[in-house]
């Protein structure tokens, strides 16, 4: 059974509409605008509120002066039209600042996720983080943008008509005032129900997402497994408990509302009643009765309204609760407060001492074991081992994506841990072992290893990468869209791409985790010959299972369960005997068998 990831983790959660304050440093840059804003809202309120004593004086004045009642009626239009302009100009700054506000969330989250190492999305799936990005901020638009300004104005009408309600007739409001108790009760009961249902449905809502996202994404695989029955069962199932809680939410805020107008037009009948008696009476007149009768309506409307508004504000107060841990969520690895600076020549040194690291998914396996390692500036180390030997970990401590539990690790001879991560990952080329392309053209995905790259720049590193070929031989060339995720590429053209990428990037730092496993002998060659080049004056680290790819290395480190089991260079391995001899007869002697 599927569960809400943020039913899966402790952390304390706001119980009230208090989450929304929250917001507040959104709004505040744009005060003037939302002081604008409320002045239009009183404006339109006490409009509304003037209009009823208008049409008193028409009601007691209808068969006198034609005159004064033309007048009054001249009023009431004017009236009207104040109220228009009113009304317009607060629904354009409430919902301009509503879709502002929005936007800077957006911004603030993204920028936050973007810069969270993947320790974090061990824990949380990027579809939830999408959804509450996308969905929950949609969900604080219609509440900023529409139900606060509409809240603010009904609490206005409401306050505003009790008051006349009393100086009309006191005797008929304080009937009316009986009946408050009872409309509150519902809704401080079921109001609190409602807020928890609609902070499950928002967790469903991401889980679903969360799961079509990890089931789209890898399409071909599920096709190709003919996974799309049980695929589409577990959509299902997500979608149909986030309906459920939905579904539940409506239910309990229709009773709510239910009971709120019952109570409130009830009242209203029975005022009226008594409000007709006292007219026969000649105790009041029917203006005034009419005017109170408005005033009652206007005060019952606003209790309706702030009652369902109620219900948007919980539901809003349960995205706020969901993006803002985002925003306040602690990332394992940091920046330190004061980045040290690096030296101008980066030599490009780096220094493994003592490192031990275990993957916050699985603490008690040890993927490096203390690892001492140096390697010196200009040398090109190749990191060979079985699979799961902790050659790929190295990569991924190096680019400082993880922090080791023990031990350091130094550029330059300083620290990781004091020089900002953006700083010294400038100075680093990658080629992962899974390329990532991007949704764009050729061209873009080359250039993103080096944004102010020159096309002359970006074509050179293709034909260094052995790509411009095939580049120029498609539709539109360099120009050419590759889809998500390169869908259009096969897996060594993608692979090529990564390399000119960080071929195009020029750092001191070469970084290659098995970046020709998806070439053809013959690109994998001229591949091969171009990170020969590359590498003369870098620092280069390859990680390799194909071990005919590293035989040129200056050195060749062999990885054993998180150990460094050998170092040295091919001939050297080979003559000692051990794990990378019997790699190399495995792999040399599989090939001439091939052949």
């Amino acid at each position: 059974m599927a569960t809400p990831p943020n039913q899966t983790e402790e952390r304390a959660k706001s119980k009230r509409i208090g989450a929304l304050r929250s917001l507040l440093p959104f709004m505040a840059p744009y005060k003037v605008m939302i002081a604008a804003a409320i002045f239009a809202l009183v404006l339109t309120a006490c409009v509304s509120l003037v209009l009823p004593l208008a049409v008193r004086r028409v009601v007691d004045n209808f068969e006198g002066d034609v005159l004064l009642l033309d007048q009054y009626f001249g009023a009431a239009l004017g009236i009207a039209a104040l109220l228009a302009v009113g009304t317009a100009l607060r629904y354009y700054l409430v919902t301009r600042i509503g879709e502002r506000v929005v936007a800077d969330i957006r911004k603030a989250v993204f920028d936050r996720m973007i810069g969270m190492s993947p320790a974090f999305y061990e824990k949380i799936m990027t579809g939830e983080v999408l959804s509450r990005i996308t969905t929950d901020t949609t969900l604080l638009l219609s509440v900023i943008g529409q139900s606060v300004s509409i809240a603010l104005r009904n609490i206005l009408m409401l306050f505003g008509g009790l008051v006349l309600m009393f100086y009309t007739s006191p005797k008929l409001s304080g009937l009316v005032l009986l009946l408050v108790p009872l409309i509150l009760v519902p809704i401080l009961t079921l109001g609190r129900r409602v807020r928890r249902l609609s902070k499950e449905n928002q967790d469903w809502i991401a889980a679903s997402s969360a799961n079509g996202s990890e089931a789209l994404l890898s399409v071909q695989t599920v096709q190709a497994f003919t996974h799309e029955t049980p695929s589409r069962a577990m959509f299902a199932d997500v979608t149909e408990k986030s309906f459920v809680a939905a579904r539940k939410r409506i239910a309990v805020r229709s009773v709510m509302v239910a009971i709120v107008i019952f109570f409130v037009f009830s009242g209203i009948v029975g005022v009226l009643w008594i409000g007709a008696r006292d007219v026969r009476a000649e105790i009041m007149t029917i203006g005034e009765l009419v005017q109170f009768l408005i005033y009652a309506i206007m005060v019952a409307g606003a209790t309706a309204a702030l009652s369902e508004i109620w219900s948007e504000l919980q539901r809003a107060a349960g995205a706020t609760e969901r993006l803002v841990e985002l925003l306040n969520v602690e990332d394992t690895v940091r920046d330190p407060a004061t980045s040290q600076r690096l030296p101008d020549l980066h030599e490009g040194e780096i220094c493994f001492e003592d490192v031990t690291f275990s993957y916050p998914a699985r603490p008690g396996v040890a993927a490096l074991d203390g690892v001492d390692l140096t390697v010196s500036p200009g040398e090109t180390v190749a990191l060979v081992g079985p699979s799961g030997a902790g050659k790929t970990t190295i990569i991924q401590l190096l680019l400082r994506f993880y922090d080791p539990q023990s031990g350091r690790i130094t550029l330059d001879g300083i620290p990781l841990i004091d020089i900002a991560r953006t700083e010294f990952r400038k100075l680093m080329a990658l080629v992962p072992q899974d390329p990532v392309i991007f949704a764009a053209t050729a061209r873009e995905n080359i250039r993103f290893g080096r944004p102010n790259a020159t096309d002359s720049e970006i074509e050179a590193a293709a034909k260094a990468a052995a790509a411009h070929d095939f580049l120029t031989a498609l539709p539109d060339g360099y120009d050419s869209y590759v889809g998500e995720r390169g869908v259009m590429l096969s897996g060594g053209q993608k692979q090529r791409i990564a390399i000119a990428r960080a071929i195009l990037r020029d750092a001191p730092v070469l970084l290659l985790d098995e970046a020709t496993s998806a070439l053809d002998a013959e690109s994998e060659s001229a591949v091969q010959r171009a990170v020969e080049a590359l590498s003369r004056d870098r620092t280069t680290i390859i990680v390799a299972h194909r071990l005919a790819t590293v035989k040129k290395a200056d050195r060749i480190v062999v990885f054993d369960q998180g150990r460094i089991a050998a170092t040295g260079t091919h001939d050297q391995l080979v003559a000692e005997g051990g794990l990378y001899a019997r790699l190399a007869r495995l792999q040399f002697t599989e090939g001439l068998a091939a052949e």
